[in-house]
Protein backbone atom coordinates (compact mmCIF):
# COMPACT_ATOMS: atom_id res chain seq x y z
CA UNK A 1 0.00 0.00 0.00
CA UNK A 2 1.29 3.43 -0.93
CA UNK A 3 1.69 5.83 2.00
CA UNK A 4 -0.47 8.95 1.72
CA UNK A 5 2.62 11.17 1.95
CA UNK A 6 4.25 9.43 -1.02
CA UNK A 7 1.00 9.55 -3.01
CA UNK A 8 0.78 13.32 -2.37
CA UNK A 9 4.42 13.80 -3.31
CA UNK A 10 3.95 11.82 -6.52
CA UNK A 11 0.92 13.96 -7.42
CA UNK A 12 2.98 17.12 -6.80
CA UNK A 13 5.81 15.83 -9.01
CA UNK A 14 3.29 15.05 -11.74
CA UNK A 15 1.75 18.51 -11.47
CA UNK A 16 5.17 20.15 -11.82
CA UNK A 17 6.11 18.04 -14.85
CA UNK A 18 5.37 18.40 -18.56
CA UNK A 19 4.25 14.80 -19.06
CA UNK A 20 1.39 13.98 -21.38
CA UNK A 21 -2.03 13.93 -19.61
CA UNK A 22 -2.60 10.29 -20.58
CA UNK A 23 0.77 9.29 -19.11
CA UNK A 24 -0.06 11.29 -15.97
CA UNK A 25 -3.26 9.28 -15.58
CA UNK A 26 -1.36 6.02 -16.02
CA UNK A 27 1.13 6.99 -13.29
CA UNK A 28 -1.75 7.64 -10.88
CA UNK A 29 -3.51 4.43 -11.92
CA UNK A 30 -0.27 2.46 -11.45
CA UNK A 31 0.10 3.98 -7.98
CA UNK A 32 -3.41 2.70 -7.23
CA UNK A 33 -2.42 -0.83 -8.30
CA UNK A 34 -4.23 -0.85 -11.64
CA UNK A 35 -2.91 -2.16 -14.94
CA UNK A 36 -1.66 0.51 -17.35
CA UNK A 37 -0.40 0.60 -20.92
CA UNK A 38 2.08 3.50 -20.82
CA UNK A 39 4.39 2.04 -18.15
CA UNK A 40 5.94 -1.13 -19.53
CA UNK A 41 8.11 -3.42 -17.41
CA UNK A 42 10.54 -5.56 -19.40
CA UNK A 43 11.23 -7.57 -16.20
CA UNK A 44 9.13 -8.03 -13.11
CA UNK A 45 9.90 -5.64 -10.26
CA UNK A 46 8.16 -4.60 -7.04
CA UNK A 47 5.56 -1.88 -7.63
CA UNK A 48 7.08 0.33 -4.91
CA UNK A 49 10.47 0.32 -6.63
CA UNK A 50 8.80 1.27 -9.92
CA UNK A 51 7.00 4.12 -8.15
CA UNK A 52 10.29 5.34 -6.66
CA UNK A 53 11.78 5.29 -10.15
CA UNK A 54 8.79 7.24 -11.49
CA UNK A 55 9.24 9.85 -8.75
CA UNK A 56 12.93 10.25 -9.64
CA UNK A 57 12.12 10.49 -13.34
CA UNK A 58 9.46 13.14 -12.73
CA UNK A 59 11.82 15.07 -10.46
CA UNK A 60 15.00 14.87 -12.54
CA UNK A 61 13.39 15.13 -15.98
CA UNK A 62 10.37 17.33 -15.23
CA UNK A 63 10.71 19.17 -18.55
CA UNK A 64 10.45 15.95 -20.59
CA UNK A 65 6.99 15.66 -22.23
CA UNK A 66 6.82 11.91 -21.66
CA UNK A 67 4.07 9.90 -23.30
CA UNK A 68 5.21 6.42 -22.18
CA UNK A 69 8.14 4.60 -20.58
CA UNK A 70 9.76 1.18 -20.64
CA UNK A 71 11.74 -0.04 -17.65
CA UNK A 72 14.45 -2.67 -17.92
CA UNK A 73 15.52 -3.09 -14.32
CA UNK A 74 16.79 -5.66 -11.89
CA UNK A 75 15.60 -5.56 -8.30
CA UNK A 76 17.78 -6.71 -5.45
CA UNK A 77 17.24 -6.61 -1.70
CA UNK A 78 18.60 -3.09 -1.25
CA UNK A 79 18.74 -1.85 -4.82
CA UNK A 80 16.99 -1.44 -8.15
CA UNK A 81 19.11 -0.79 -11.23
CA UNK A 82 18.74 -0.62 -14.97
CA UNK A 83 17.66 1.66 -17.79
CA UNK A 84 14.41 3.56 -18.24
CA UNK A 85 13.41 4.55 -21.75
CA UNK A 86 11.15 7.55 -22.09
CA UNK A 87 9.08 8.21 -25.19
CA UNK A 88 8.17 11.75 -26.21
CA UNK A 89 6.64 13.22 -29.36
CA UNK A 90 10.14 14.16 -30.54
CA UNK A 91 11.95 10.91 -29.83
CA UNK A 92 13.31 8.44 -27.34
CA UNK A 93 15.42 9.25 -24.27
CA UNK A 94 17.18 6.81 -21.93
CA UNK A 95 18.52 7.11 -18.41
CA UNK A 96 20.66 4.66 -16.44
CA UNK A 97 19.63 4.41 -12.81
CA UNK A 98 20.56 2.77 -9.52
CA UNK A 99 18.33 3.20 -6.50
CA UNK A 100 20.29 1.88 -3.52
CA UNK A 101 19.09 2.31 0.05
CA UNK A 102 22.23 0.64 1.47
CA UNK A 103 24.43 3.18 -0.36
CA UNK A 104 22.23 6.04 0.88
CA UNK A 105 22.39 4.77 4.49
CA UNK A 106 26.19 4.73 4.20
CA UNK A 107 26.12 8.32 2.86
CA UNK A 108 23.95 9.43 5.78
CA UNK A 109 26.07 7.55 8.34
CA UNK A 110 23.05 5.54 9.51
CA UNK A 111 23.86 2.18 11.09
CA UNK A 112 21.85 -0.50 12.82
CA UNK A 113 22.54 -1.77 16.32
CA UNK A 114 24.77 -4.40 14.64
CA UNK A 115 26.87 -1.73 12.92
CA UNK A 116 25.52 -2.37 9.42
CA UNK A 117 24.16 0.34 7.09
CA UNK A 118 20.54 1.00 8.09
CA UNK A 119 19.07 0.50 4.66
CA UNK A 120 15.54 0.06 6.03
CA UNK A 121 15.69 3.52 7.58
CA UNK A 122 17.01 5.04 4.36
CA UNK A 123 14.26 3.38 2.29
CA UNK A 124 11.57 4.43 4.75
CA UNK A 125 12.68 7.99 5.48
CA UNK A 126 14.18 8.97 2.12
CA UNK A 127 12.03 6.78 -0.13
CA UNK A 128 12.78 7.73 -3.75
CA UNK A 129 15.71 9.96 -2.76
CA UNK A 130 18.13 7.01 -2.63
CA UNK A 131 19.35 7.19 -6.24
CA UNK A 132 23.10 6.65 -6.38
CA UNK A 133 23.07 6.85 -10.17
CA UNK A 134 20.91 8.87 -12.56
CA UNK A 135 22.50 9.63 -15.91
CA UNK A 136 21.46 9.90 -19.54
CA UNK A 137 22.38 7.06 -21.85
CA UNK A 138 23.69 8.58 -25.03
CA UNK A 139 22.84 6.91 -28.33
CA UNK A 140 25.61 4.83 -29.87
CA UNK A 141 27.54 6.65 -32.57
CA UNK A 142 27.01 5.39 -36.12
CA UNK A 143 29.44 2.58 -36.84
CA UNK A 144 30.32 2.03 -33.17
CA UNK A 145 31.09 -1.39 -31.76
CA UNK A 146 27.78 -1.34 -29.86
CA UNK A 147 25.81 -0.65 -33.03
CA UNK A 148 27.69 -3.39 -34.90
CA UNK A 149 26.76 -5.94 -32.23
CA UNK A 150 30.25 -6.35 -30.78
Amino acid sequence: MLHDHFRTELAELLAASRVDPAFRQDVLAYADGRAVSRIVLLRAAPRLKILRLLAQLLHAERAAPLTAIEIDGTSGCSDFRGVVTGHTADGVHRWRFRWDCRWRAEQEGWVTEWGLPDQARAADELNWRCFATWEPVLPAAAGSAVEQGA
